[in-house]
C-alpha cells in the first residue's frame, strides 16, 4: 500500500528551496562576522545585524519544520530532514554566539589570527551552501562534503595554534579565558558545518 501511495501522491520538493535559503543565510552570517572583525568599528550595531540574520535562520527553520509536519510524502526520510534543519540551525546559532561575545566581553581589539579562523568558517559555509544546493546530484554534493571536512580539520589546527599562542603571549588570565572561548566557539561553528556534511552524506547513502 505504501508503494502505491508513493506513486499516486506527489512528493513535496519545496524542502530543497528552504534548505538552500537556510544554508545561504548561514553563509551571510559568517561573512558578516568576518566583515565585523576586519572593520572593527560600530561593533554593537554589527552584532545586531548578525543577530537579525540568526533570527531569519530561526524563521526558515520554523517554516521547514512546519512544512515537515504538514507533508505526507517527503523527498527523503523525515528524521533526516529534521536533523539537517537542526544542524544548519546550529551553525548560525554559533556564529551569532561568537559575534555576541565581542560585545559581552568588551573586546577592544582583535587578536592576530582571529580573522583567519573566521575565513575558514566562511569557506566552510560556502561549501555547506553548495552541498545543500547539490542534494539532487549526489556526486557534486559529496565533493562539497569532502571540502567541508577538510576545512574542519584546518580550523581545528588553527584553533589549537591560536590558543597555544594565547597562553604564550597573554599574561592577563581574564583575557585568556575570554579569547580561548571566542576561538572555541568559532571552531565549533566549523565543527557543526561538518555535522551538516555528515547528515548529507547519510541521506545520499540511504538514497543510493
Amino acid at each position: 500500500m505504501n508503494g502505491l501511495l508513493q506513486r499516486i501522491l506527489p512528493r513535496e520538493h519545496g524542502f530543497f528551496d528552504l534548505f538552500a535559503q537556510q544554508a545561504e543565510n548561514i553563509r551571510q552570517g559568517a561573512e558578516a562576522l568576518l566583515k565585523m572583525l576586519l572593520h572593527y568599528t560600530g561593533v554593537p550595531e554589527q552584532v545586531q545585524s548578525i543577530k537579525a540574520i540568526e533570527h531569519e535562520g530561526d524563521e526558515i527553520a520554523h517554516r521547514l519544520l512546519t512544512k515537515l509536519n504538514q507533508t505526507f510524502i517527503t523527498p527523503f526520510d523525515r528524521e533526516d530532514i529534521h536533523e539537517l534543519c537542526n544542524r544548519l540551525d546550529d551553525v548560525i546559532d554559533l556564529i551569532d554566539a561568537a559575534a555576541s561575545r565581542f560585545v559581552l566581553y568588551r573586546v577592544d581589539s582583535i587578536r592576530e589570527g582571529t580573522p583567519d579562523l573566521v575565513r575558514i568558517l566562511v569557506l566552510a559555509t560556502v561549501e555547506v551552501a553548495a552541498a545543500v544546493k547539490a542534494l539532487g546530484t549526489p556526486e557534486k554534493a559529496l565533493k562539497h562534503c569532502i571540502e567541508i571536512n577538510r576545512y574542519e580539520n584546518e580550523s581545528d589546527r588553527l584553533c589549537r595554534t591560536l590558543i597555544a599562542q594565547l597562553f604564550d603571549e597573554e599574561k592577563d588570565s581574564v583575557q585568556i579565558i575570554k579569547w580561548k572561548e571566542i576561538f572555541e566557539v568559532i571552531e565549533t561553528a566549523v565543527d557543526k558545518c561538518e555535522d551538516v556534511a555528515n547528515v548529507i552524506e547519510g541521506v545520499i547513502i540511504k538514497s543510493a
